[in-house]
């Protein structure tokens, strides 16, 4: 799972790196999360991110991944993001 931290936004990519291929992928950017999630601080909307596409990996069949955080300090909004996906069941 790699991380991409924006001024404005938060974008995830699940890499399977055997195949170097994206298995799945989620931003604040998403149509459908922009709907849902409204005008909130940019960290209640990170954690608002991990509660609403947590159950779509544990869908998908993702429950182990390999956490990347791409250089950003783990505070904020990359940390509220990792606790909300711990809160859905994917494991790091």
């Amino acid at each position: 799972m790699s991380v991409h931290r924006s001024l404005a936004n938060l974008s995830v990519q699940l890499i399977d790196d055997t195949v170097a291929k994206t298995i799945f992928s989620f931003s604040t950017l998403d149509k459908d999360f922009a709907e849902a999630c409204g005008k909130l601080s940019k960290v209640e909307t990170a954690r608002k991110l991990g509660k609403f596409f947590g159950p779509q990996l544990k869908q998908k069949g993702i429950s182990k991944v390999a956490f990347d955080r791409g250089g950003c300090v783990y505070h904020g909004r990359v940390k509220a993001l990792a606790e909300a996906l711990r809160e859905a069941g994917v494991e790091f």
